[in-house]
């Protein structure tokens, strides 16, 4: 190969490199401003639960017992070492198996099980136990109707495996578990959150690979 077209190669692979990442969050932001269930309102009373995100991982907060559901049928709250304290809502997300279980911070981050998430890799269930969550900026509470709360539940108890295994969580407060599913670019962790909210019939975006583009259907309190 010519030096020539050596230095056009790897210029096309530089624009390349800048440009999906462009593309990318493009799309994004394009696809989770097009709304599902675009005419629900809130209504005035019902059950609050609350969507809570940390600028990457969205999850959704709910009373460990409201309206029938009753979470510790389905998470027994034995599974976490904190057992005793008197928890009051748990908060449910799906991701990745391998990144979920070995990036339990920041500093753990490797490119590799990053990669391998996006390319696909089989689901799991991180649920955390709370004592009384106070909403913040990043913590929104959302009121939906006694019927919407007992369908999202049953839709995010329905995604346990069959005989789901649970795994030690990053502290004492909360458990993984086996989940159906497999993750990929397509159905990221901030698109199981808006699918379920849809699945209720409670308003969000349509394609929210970002924690920002679940957030932005979700009103600050």
């Amino acid at each position: 190969m010519a030096a020539r077209d050596l230095r056009r190669w790897l210029l096309r692979a530089a624009l390349a490199l800048v440009a999906l990442p462009v593309l990318f969050g493009l799309t994004a932001w394009i696809g989770s401003s097009i709304p599902r269930n675009a005419h629900w309102q809130e209504p005035e009373t019902g059950v609050t639960i609350m969507v809570g995100d940390n600028g990457v991982h969205t999850e959704i907060v709910m009373p460990i017992l409201a309206e029938g559901p009753d979470w510790r049928a389905h998470f027994p709250p034995a599974d976490i070492t904190a057992s005793a304290r008197p928890y009051t809502h748990v908060a449910v997300s799906w991701g990745e198996r391998t990144f979920f279980l070995e990036t339990p911070t920041w500093a753990d981050f490797e490119l590799g099980n990053a990669l391998g998430a996006i390319t696909g890799g089989e689901g799991l269930l991180h649920v955390s136990w709370y004592v009384r969550p106070a909403p913040s900026e990043n913590f929104r509470r959302l009121r939906i109707s006694p019927e919407q709360y007992r369908a999202l539940a049953a839709n995010i108890a329905a995604d346990l495996a069959p005989d789901a295994r649970s795994f030690a969580g990053y502290a004492r407060h909360d458990v993984f578990y086996s989940a159906r599913g497999t993750y990929h670019l397509g159905r990221t962790c901030n698109q199981w959150t808006s699918d379920r909210l849809a699945q209720a019939g409670i308003r969000t975006g349509w394609w929210t690979p970002l924690s920002g583009g679940v957030m932005k259907w979700v009103p600050e309190s």
